[in-house]
């Protein structure tokens, strides 16, 4: 079946035939991960219906947004909520504070105000389909809110973040390894990006690596940090982690993004 799923769902509203075709297993399987992962992707979102018709399961996968979103091609893709990370000092409200926000798939994230030990750590544990994965950190320099329904950001905390590059780590439980440096701030403009950091969600690509078979289940570490205490930064958003397949160029590096 040559057919995305929404292309699917908009034949199966022309008339009976096509919406009892719509609803086969059969249609559907090319859809989902490997049949192999299914139950072990419901014990991770505890579900315990692991009989749920293939549509069913789809759309269930799909709407839960604290793991994984299904795409048009059914392939896998990750999230990690900045609330499932070790971050130094969150439990210290001088210096972060948890902003609730539409411009997160999880509604809340976290705001640093100052530190000087700057660090954050995630670990996840998936069993993810063979594939080429690019793991990205997504922030956002300057806090946000809305004022008399226009979105205006505030860099009264942003500092710091243009003396000393963040360094951004990963790492798979089958030894391999990915890193990369910049600094945050910038004051001119930034080819990589084709806009100011300021004000915007920026995805950093921490790197790549490369998943053979999702038997045994893959384990991916990552972090963010910059320890360097002879300065203190603040005015800095972290939103979340995301894991997507490499070739997924669609997506845009810039801007409000869920």
């Amino acid at each position: 079946m040559y057919l995305t799923p929404p292309e699917i769902c908009n034949l199966a509203r022309l008339n009976r035939a096509f919406r009892g075709a719509a609803s086969s297993d059969s249609v559907w399987e090319s859809k989902l991960p490997q049949i192999t992962m299914i139950y072990s992707i419901c014990c991770l979102l505890r579900c315990t219906r692991t009989s749920l018709r293939r549509t069913s399961l789809l759309c269930y996968l799909a709407l839960y947004p604290s793991t994984m979103t299904i795409r048009v091609t059914g392939r896998v893709c990750t999230s990690v909520s900045a609330k499932a990370m070790a971050i130094t000092g969150i439990e210290d409200r001088r210096y972060w504070n948890w902003i609730p926000t539409e411009e997160s798939r999880f509604h809340v994230v976290a705001y640093l105000q100052q530190i000087w030990w700057f660090e954050v750590d995630g670990v996840v544990k998936f069993p993810f389909p063979a594939d080429i994965y690019t793991l990205s950190f997504r922030l956002h320099i300057g806090r946000f809110s809305k004022r008399l329904g226009r979105r205006v950001c505030n860099f009264e905390h942003t500092h710091g973040w243009d003396i000393k590059p963040v360094r951004f780590e990963l790492s798979t439980s089958d030894g391999q390894q990915a890193s990369y440096e910049c600094c945050l701030d910038q004051i001119e403009h930034d080819d990589a990006y084709g806009n100011h950091k300021r004000g915007c969600w920026v995805d950093y690509k921490v790197g790549e690596f490369t998943v053979t078979d999702s038997d045994p289940v893959t384990e991916v570490r990552f972090s963010m940090k910059q320890i360097d205490c002879t300065h203190s930064k603040g005015g800095l958003c972290v939103d979340s982690v995301f894991i997507v397949p490499s070739d997924l160029k669609g997506r845009k590096r810039i801007g409000v993004l869920k």
